[in-house]
């Protein structure tokens, strides 16, 4: 969990973080998850991060920070993940003693204690179920703005209610990561935003509503439990009494509505139309702002946060910077120098020879292995090693180019 101050300058005044599995050791999570037997199903629990944001704010007060300063909050969190508000819990944060940190005051509040992440991928069952109930994967992509993901939270959704119906009744409202930490600060049920809505396979991206028939194909009863959408600039309300009591917040702060990390992402690299970022990560993720996109198979469109009448691509690859690194050993002697020599040595186009590079299973397209072709297009086992790392780079960034492309 991490925390930033700006002033109107924008310059940074203050930042901190809170690290899952150091500084919160009693939930004995590995890279704040757990990964379960069946090594799909993928949880963080609820608490840690309500406990971590009481730990950030300490940090940020006994090092004297001016919480009365500030005027307004809001924030980003992962994708995909969802939060489970049991029946009465309002009420209970409402009421939370300032006394108390409000890890305490929220321990019976989760119908769901352990909540489903972007790293799960449990729901393959539901996914097809969803895509055959809105006419195939393509429709539901022109619906939603992507086909059915096992991450996505209508997946995980129907999950958690065929096999806990119970559960799912006892459940008041269910957030995402992003409106779970907004409702925190603001004491009340925050609304999802339309851009990090976007990616639950639930919203009609171009009417920016609830599509009734994917609410109906995950579970009964969801509109009211998911709330209305609203722009991802909307201010939500001023800060909880909690906070000014606890901390010293002016009560007029205002919180602004909370989005996915993805589409935070867009917004803090002042992406405009036309512009396209790409983020080499462990995994290679390329967004760009889109005027008029054609929702395709692959990738995703999103509402963009920044302009609700426009849009956002999102595509990801999963081979990224694990699979340079590894042709980097293998081709390079480990050194990031003698890679780019080599890839200096070499044209533009590597004399016709090409490569697709995929360790794990790919997202974008579905594909897996190493596939090398020279220039008459013939099926080759190797290249000598500068050929290989051109063909690394040029393949990969061909193939961000060609998916852009699909999707306008």
């Amino acid at each position: 969990l991490k925390v930033i101050a700006i002033d109107e300058q924008l310059r940074v005044v203050y930042e901190d973080n809170v690290h899952f599995d150091k500084d919160l050791p009693e939930f004995k999570t590995q890279g704040g998850v757990y990964i379960h037997s069946d090594r799909l199903t993928v949880t963080s629990p609820v608490l840690m991060w309500v406990k971590a944001l009481d730990m950030i704010l300490e940090k940020m007060k006994s090092s004297g920070f001016k919480f009365s300063q500030v005027r307004a909050l809001s924030g980003a969190g992962q994708q995909h993940g969802s939060v489970y508000w049991r029946k009465g819990s309002i009420q209970i944060l409402k009421n939370a003693s300032s006394e108390l940190p409000l890890h305490q005051s929220l321990k019976a509040c989760f119908s769901v204690s352990n909540s489903p992440i972007w790293m799960d991928s449990s729901t393959a069952s539901q996914c097809s179920a969803l895509e055959k109930a809105v006419g195939g994967a393509q429709r539901l992509a022109s619906i939603t703005g992507s086909r059915a993901y096992e991450r996505f939270t209508g997946n995980q959704i129907a999950k958690i209610y065929s096999q806990n119906p119970e559960v799912y009744l006892q459940t008041e409202r269910i957030s995402l990561v992003s409106s779970f930490a907004a409702f925190l600060f603001l004491g009340a049920y925050a609304p999802i935003d339309y851009s990090d809505g976007s990616g639950m396979n639930l919203l009609q991206i171009w009417e920016k509503v609830w599509s009734v028939s994917c609410l109906d194909a995950c579970a009964p009863g969801l509109e009211e439990k998911l709330g209305c959408p609203v722009p991802s600039h909307s201010v939500l309300g001023p800060i909880s009494p909690y906070y000014s009591q606890r901390y010293g917040f002016s009560p007029d702060c205002k919180i602004v509505a909370f989005t996915g990390d993805n589409p935070a992402s867009l917004a803090g690299m002042r992406l405009q139309e036309g512009d396209i970022a790409i983020s080499l990560g462990t995994s290679d993720t390329l967004f760009l702002w889109i005027q008029e996109p054609t929702p395709a198979l692959e990738g995703h469109i999103l509402c963009n946060p920044v302009d609700s009448q426009t849009y956002m691509a999102l595509l990801c690859f999963k081979n990224g910077s694990l699979m340079r690194e590894r042709i980097r050993d293998d081709c390079a002697s480990g050194s990031w120098d003698e890679f780019s020599e080599a890839l200096s040595s070499t044209v533009a186009g590597n004399n016709g020879n090409l490569g697709f590079y995929f360790d794990v299973m790919e997202i974008t397209p579905e594909a897996v292995g190493i596939h090398r072709f020279n220039r008459d297009n013939q099926t080759v086992s190797d290249f000598p090693k500068e050929v290989e790392i051109r063909a690394l780079i040029e393949g990969q960034f061909m193939a961000k180019r060609i998916h852009a492309e699909k999707l306008g």
